[in-house]
């Protein structure tokens, strides 16, 4: 049966305003930690599953209402996969005008030609009583040496998908869903959603 509010467990009005969209053909409520006044959890987690976690059970819990957490980030061959899980905290203040300047600059630095990236997302749908359900998605890419676009929201101005000439910041935000990380993850949560 599917519920008729969910939380969201964050605080990133671009990130809610993206789900709110997805799930708007459920008619489920759909409400962000700030209307609930909940705190931001702790992202302890080593991995998107752990943090996406972390958040979806504690705000559950709180709530009392079944919430959907999720982790994403960019990984960036150059880096060793970094920024990763750090990727909101990559820049101090989550400027992420000073992020991509930062990134582009240390990837001059590697010398590395190959500017490969992909960004990961990771859903936790968790329930008052402990059950969970998890839902991945990824889109492959690069990032491009200056911004483009000015759609979307974090590194999305440096990121051009595989397949595609444009940034995800030149992408509405129907076509951003179509491809996305957070696409992905939605449409497998989707399904899911589907067979309740």
């Amino acid at each position: 049966m599917l519920p008729e509010k969910i939380v969201i467990a964050s605080h990133n009005a671009g990130k809610i305003s993206e789900i709110r969209d997805l799930l708007a053909p459920f008619q489920i409520e759909v409400l962000s930690a700030d209307e609930l006044n909940l705190p931001d959890v702790e992202e302890t987690g080593t991995t998107f599953r752990e943090n996406a976690a972390l958040k979806a059970e504690q705000l559950a819990k709180i709530s009392g209402l079944p919430c959907l957490g999720d982790d994403s980030g960019l990984c960036v061959d150059a880096l060793g996969g970094r920024p990763g899980v750090y990727s909101a905290r990559y820049a101090p203040n989550r400027d992420f005008d000073k992020a991509m300047d930062m990134l582009i600059a240390e990837l001059k630095e590697t010398q590395n030609p190959d500017w490969s990236a992909h960004f990961s997302c990771v859903l936790c749908f968790a329930f008052p009583n402990g059950e969970r359900h998890f839902f991945e998605g990824r889109v492959d890419g690069r990032i491009l040496p200056q911004k483009s676009g000015t759609n979307g929201f974090g590194f999305d101005p440096v990121f051009q998908p595989e397949g595609f000439d444009k940034t995800f910041a030149c992408f509405s935000k129907a076509e951003k869903s179509s491809i996305s990380h957070r696409g992905r993850a939605f449409e497998k949560f989707i399904s899911w959603l589907d067979e309740q």
